[in-house]
């Protein structure tokens, strides 16, 4: 299955649960899951079965043809593609409070998809560390951020970036008064999977 699709399924899986007031425990137990594994996908840190995949729309109680009607090929769209800020979707991850994601574009080139997100930081904003399996590119638009990584922390200024493994632990801590704003690239090689 091509990574953008993957991500239209999981940030649709999670639009619908959110709109129909249902938790993540509750599709769970419907869908004959852990509650983490339902979290994982609506998150893009796991692909699911299909089986498990159909499992979820029907414990979300949604016709699959409803479901992915509105999937339709990217081709053609042909080689440019804009976004325009209205149209930038607004996401959450698990377990991260004070994190604003805006989905900015995601989209394939060759055998590997990239991700752009734009992600305002509040401040006292926290959660776990995380990994993920993608390079990841963050820029400071605005603001101090400290990368905390297992054995390490790198502060950053506005202007200044950073590239990184993403399967390496991490989490951005915001360290000034203010909000902070990073443009956060994931580059995911579908090659080495």
């Amino acid at each position: 299955m091509e990574s953008k699709t993957i991500f239209k399924i999981s940030q649709k899986l999670r639009e619908c649960r959110k709109e129909k007031g249902i938790t993540l425990q509750e599709v769970a137990d419907k869908a004959g899951v852990s509650k983490g594994l339902i979290s994982q996908i609506e998150n893009n840190r796991t692909i699911p079965s299909l089986l498990v995949l159909v499992n979820i729309i029907s414990a979300l109680d949604i016709d699959l043809n409803v479901f992915f009607e509105d999937f339709k090929s990217e081709v053609a769209l042909g080689p440019i593609l804009v976004k325009r800020k209205k149209d930038y979707e607004s996401f959450e991850k698990e377990q991260a409070e004070g994190f604003l994601y805006n989905r900015i574009i995601t989209t394939s080139v060759d055998q590997s998809t990239i991700d752009v997100v734009l992600l305002e930081l509040l401040p006292g904003a926290s959660r776990p560390m995380v990994e993920t399996e993608a390079f990841e590119y963050k820029y400071i638009i605005k603001g101090k951020v400290a990368y905390e990584f297992i054995d390490e922390v790198i502060e950053l200024d506005e202007g200044d970036s950073i590239l990184f493994n993403g399967r390496l632990a991490h989490t951005p801590k915001n360290i000034g008064e203010e909000n902070a704003v990073m443009l956060i690239v994931y580059f995911f090689d579908q090659q080495n999977k």
